[in-house]
């Protein structure tokens, strides 16, 4: 890839200590433009720093905008990892499809991520459970207010190291049932990665934070009635031996970490089952023991164990509150993949070179 490589006069001070998610940014960021005339354009490295707009910048005001998240990694043989970003491009390009925003092209993405972890290496992290969090987004950038479709965009890599996203790590989080509000419906925009789904979940989050929760489970946005997702995670229940997940159907997030957790439970032997499953239904399993264990899944957190559920002014606990050992298992396999450890036998990471 060929870009223009703008030096910074000073380097940053790595942190030291606690990383903890998304506090610490590193010394440079990937920029380029796109025109409806030129197509992408202006393929630049450059030091980490705030992005001009004008006050009437489009995303501000109509919010076409869409982001993915992944991380690189160190592994145990010292080198430096991506885990599927293809897959990240993938989700991507669906996204600014679905966002009318133009596509940036399975290579050019990658390749962009890559270029731009080769010059940060050293801000990769070494200790256990720590890595490098890259945040690719794009935005529209045009000046206008009127409502249309913008004519002009800006693409956008930063890169964050990282510790555990939740303070607790592998430890059971407690999780809010939201039945008010409503963060997807069909025909919308669930399966996209923007920052509107996600602007509006904060009112069911401070509802959950309020009451002492760590994340919010949604219901469907038709019924009130079929789990969906957590805020920042796929979620995973087991059931009678048998693991149930929402399917993808446009209004819940087609996770990366989801996909990689369904491929290893098919290994494993379970019976992965995709359908809706009523929140109903989902509390007589806790209260009657037939749920065994639930966690989320996602790029941030990896795998975060379920230990209790709130919903309508009853909570109920999952495995005693404590963390079972599918989910044990499910975390060790998947990050030892990701971190070398092992054998990567399904080609999930890609070696930056």
């Amino acid at each position: 890839m060929k870009y223009e490589f703008i030096k910074r006069e000073n380097l940053k001070e790595k942190p030291h200590g606690e990383l903890g998610f998304g506090k610490y940014f590193t010394d440079y960021m990937f920029s380029m433009d796109y025109t409806d005339q030129v197509g992408w354009h202006d393929v630049k490295i450059l030091p980490y720093g705030d992005v001009n707009l004008n006050p009437a910048t489009m995303v501000l005001h109509y919010a076409q905008e869409t982001f993915e998240g992944l991380k690189a990694y160190r592994g145990a043989d010292g080198k430096v990892y991506l885990f599927r970003p293809e897959m990240n491009a993938r989700r991507f390009i669906n996204s600014n499809k679905r966002m009318c925003m133009p596509i940036v092209p399975e290579d050019l993405f990658i390749g962009a991520i890559e270029e731009l972890v080769k010059v940060e290496e050293a801000w990769i992290p070494e200790k256990e459970g720590e890595s490098l969090y890259i945040r690719p987004f794009m935005f529209a950038n045009e000046t206008s207010v009127g409502v249309h479709v913008a004519k002009t965009y800006k693409f956008l890599i930063i890169a964050s190291p990282v510790g555990a996203y939740y303070p607790q790590g592998i430890d059971p989080v407690k999780i809010y049932v939201e039945d008010e509000y409503v963060r997807a419906s069909p025909g919308g925009t669930g399966f996209v990665k923007c920052g509107g789904n996600y602007a509006a979940s904060l009112i069911g989050q401070a509802k959950a934070e309020e009451l002492g929760y760590t994340q919010v489970l949604w219901l469907d946005g038709v019924h009130r009635r079929y789990v969906e997702e957590v805020g920042s995670m796929n979620a995973m229940f087991v059931i009678d031996g048998k693991v149930i997940t929402a399917p993808i159907e446009g209004t819940v997030l087609p996770g990366v970490t989801r996909d990689s957790i369904l491929k290893l439970l098919e290994e494993y032997g379970y019976e992965v089952v995709e359908k809706h499953l009523s929140i109903d239904e989902l509390i007589e399993a806790a209260r009657s023991k037939k749920l065994t264990e639930a966690f989320g899944t996602g790029t941030a957190a990896v795998i975060s164990p379920i230990g209790e559920l709130y919903y309508k002014g009853e909570k109920v606990q999952v495995n005693d509150f404590k963390t079972g050992n599918l989910t044990h298992r499910l975390y060790k396999d998947l990050t030892d993949i990701q971190w070398a450890k092992v054998e990567d036998k399904y080609a999930w990471r890609r070696e930056v070179k």
